[in-house]
């Protein structure tokens, strides 16, 4: 069955806090606009246990945040396609077209905020371990280790947050990091340290993962005196970083060699009427906050396009 083609002023690719803000301020501005996000609404900032540095909210959770986002922007008319994937793209100066599973859009401009992917544990048996051992979620999975001795592998603050969170179930928690630092807010470092379950393993990255179906131990390697140790435990959740979801737009975008996307103080990229906002675009600092303001700065960018055209 062929699909149907639909014409719409403004296309926003990604739910998470840019795309929902972008949201937001477009359907204000009376645009036909649509979001359109492949996984569950709100990305990676859903999972987050606690948020305590967003303006209007001492303390508030991912989901809560997300929740409200994205009611303000339906709300404010943006219409928010759930579960649909983007599975090819045309963008041009003159032309924009983005084909997803369900149909075929021509939108007059497009924001690309399709933000970032945790990245995988890189060792040969993470696909094996997965959902057995190794995981990504700990708001999903960290209630399968109530009284067990579980890791956490990074040294950001999601990282630290997860450490924490899990902690209301582990009975047991090795914060593993391959540096001799944490990057989190002196805050959160000073509730871990105070954490009496967690310990650390500093300057030390996992090499292995062993076990039957389930995962049993962990092969581990100090960066600095290349010695290995094992390490018995019942499961990792692992939190080394991102990497932006990019690929699909290199044939037209520019796109650095991080990954991200190349666009000016506007959030347009090299092509007219083809914006870039939140984790997706090249910047230096990647925050909650940082993404909403290029939501904001993509939707006006791109109501002004539209108007000129």
């Amino acid at each position: 069955m062929s699909k149907k083609i639909k014409q719409v002023d403004l296309l926003i690719i990604g739910a998470g806090v840019a795309g929902l803000t972008a949201g937001i301020y477009a359907g204000r501005l009376k645009l036909n606009t649509l979001i359109i996000e492949d996984e569950i609404i709100g990305g990676q900032i859903r999972d987050a246990y606690i948020i305590e540095n967003y303006p209007g909210f001492s303390s508030i959770s991912g989901s809560d945040l997300i929740d409200k986002m994205q009611e303000q922007a339906i709300n404010s008319g943006a219409t928010i396609d759930e579960f649909d994937s983007v599975v090819s793209v045309k963008l041009t100066d003159n032309e924009k077209i983005i084909e997803s599973e369900k149909n075929i859009y021509k939108p007059k401009a497009v924001i690309i905020a399709a933000g970032a992917k945790r990245k995988e544990l890189p060792i040969p048996e993470e696909k094996k371990f997965r959902g057995n051992g190794i995981h990504y979620c700990e708001i999903c999975d960290g209630h399968l280790y109530e009284g067990k001795h579980i890791a956490v592998v990074g040294g950001g603050s999601s990282s630290v947050g997860a450490a924490i969170f899990l902690s209301k179930y582990a009975e047991r928690i090795t914060l593993i990091h391959r540096s001799e630092y944490l990057r989190a807010d002196k805050k959160s470092q000073e509730e871990l340290f105070n954490n009496k379950k967690i310990n650390f393993l500093w300057n030390t990255q996992v090499k292995q993962a062993m076990g039957n179906e389930l995962l049993e131990s962990v092969l581990l390697e100090n960066v600095n005196t290349k010695e290995n140790t094992e390490l018995k435990l019942d499961g990792i959740f692992v939190n080394i970083g991102s990497v932006p979801r990019t690929a699909m737009y290199k044939q037209y975008i520019n796109i650095d060699s991080y990954g991200n996307i190349e666009a000016s103080e506007t959030c347009e990229t090299n092509v007219k009427g083809v914006f870039a906002a939140g984790d997706v675009r090249a910047k230096e600092v990647r925050q909650l906050t940082t993404a909403a303001s290029d939501g904001t700065i993509a939707a006006l960018m791109a109501e002004k396009y539209i108007l000129q055209q």
